[in-house]
């Protein structure tokens, strides 16, 4: 799971459109490959003698490609346990680096894999797991230029993914080559899980016909997440896939199941296709648009980390008078903060629980420069006209003039 904007839960679904649906019975996704060896008659012996996989069941695993999107949060255990399982052949679709900040639930990467790449370390880990299993790396970021290439070479897509835009990608592309793929979605104790195929069931589109508004839902770096969540989603998208290949059991096609971990209980929520929802026909030119994500680039006020230190050294002298707001959560500002700004919470700015002075000129910042950005707009949409972000948030204040401070 990369910390990008968007990889919450989304909003709880609304209620299916009415109809008769029944999810149909899958056959078993992948044909049977050639006969086990004495090896893996051994290594699989625990699974094989469960009469739902048997050898058949094994073989299927054995001759079935899987593409892993993301190798992060639920990518790390969904790809340990899916080469377990004994699965032939793993995909892993990733183009970031392994940060010390990842190690707390990204458990496929270890304290020495900090700075490698996570598909190089990914594979490694997975070597030391089943070392009889064949690993496909794609460094790289999804796009609407690779991902039907992609998608072609496997049977079944796992989303990991963090961001909407993706996720509509994902199954916008799983839609055109009649891929199925398991999909799960975390953000702090809460997680979402299901399988979508279009071509027999619902869709990710079906869920969710439009993205939620740009902004709504913080990412796992700004909201944070609890890591063994990351687990509990991961197994469960997991067992999907080995359903799916053998054919066995019941899957989650026209049920979306909702975890609140903190309360541990599990919830589900019954999905049909929308009739209302057009097929999909070909990819969208540009799926940040289509989810309202706005390019900041060169469109925001902004003043950068070392003209902000000399700002305050001025205003400090009383030679300048403005007002820096850090638009992120209290616990986020009792990590770290930068002397002199004063807290406004992102959410409480937004509904108007808090009024900001129109009679000073004012500089947003938070984490990163995502949500302030969208406080600026929000501030500026309400006729505030001397509002500027402070790019790259308070991690390039760290970076650029308080090194010496935490980051988080």
């Amino acid at each position: 799971m990369n910390d990008h904007p968007g990889a919450s839960v989304p909003p709880r679904p609304g209620t299916p459109p009415p109809g008769p649906w029944m999810p149909p019975h899958l056959p078993a996704l992948v044909e049977p490959g050639e006969a086990l060896t004495q090896g893996e008659l051994l290594r699989y012996s625990r699974q094989l003698i469960i009469p739902e996989v048997g050898l058949a069941g094994q073989r299927r695993l054995k001759n079935a490609k899987v593409l892993v999107i993301g190798a992060g949060g639920l990518g790390s255990p969904a790809l340990l346990y899916l080469a377990a399982a004994g699965v032939g052949t793993l995909g892993i679709v990733d183009d970031d680096v392994v940060d010390e900040s990842n190690l707390q639930r990204q458990v496929i990467h270890g304290v020495s894999d900090v700075g490698r790449t996570k598909v190089d370390s990914a594979r490694d880990a997975i070597a030391e797991v089943n070392p009889l299993v064949r690993v496909q790396v794609h460094e790289r970021r999804l796009d609407r230029e690779n991902v039907l290439e992609l998608f072609a070479g496997y049977d079944l897509i796992l989303d990991g993914t963090d961001n909407f835009a993706t996720r509509y990608l994902v199954n916008d592309a799983a839609a055109i080559l009649g891929k199925p793929y398991v999909w799960g979605s975390i953000l702090r104790f809460d997680g979402q899980v299901s399988v979508f195929w279009a071509k027999h069931g619902p869709s990710y589109r079906d869920l969710y016909p439009v993205a939620p508004p740009a902004g709504t839902v913080p990412s796992c770096a700004e909201g944070g997440v609890f890591g063994v969540l990351c687990a509990q989603i991961g197994s469960v998208m997991v067992a999907e896939a080995i359903k799916l290949i053998t054919g066995a059991g019941e899957s989650l096609l026209g049920r979306v199941l909702v975890l609140d971990s903190l309360a541990m209980r599990w919830q589900e929520i019954r999905l049909r296709p929308d009739p209302a929802v057009e097929p999909v026909a070909d990819l969208l030119d540009d799926y940040a648009a289509f989810c309202g994500m706005p390019d900041h680039s060169g469109s925001v006020p902004e003043v950068t980390a070392i003209e902000l230190a000399s700002m305050l050294v001025a205003r400090a002298a009383g030679h300048d008078d403005f007002l820096l707001v850090d638009v992120r959560e209290p616990g986020e500002a009792e990590i770290v903060s930068i002397a002199g700004s004063e807290l406004a919470p992102r959410g409480q700015i937004l509904s108007g629980d808090i009024e900001l002075p129109r009679d000073r000129p004012i500089i947003v910042h938070c984490k990163s420069g995502v949500r302030s950005a969208e406080v600026l707009n929000a501030l500026v949409g309400q006729g505030f006209t001397d509002v500027r972000n402070l790019r790259g948030g308070i991690l390039e204040w760290i970076r650029q003039v308080e090194p010496e401070f935490p980051i988080y």
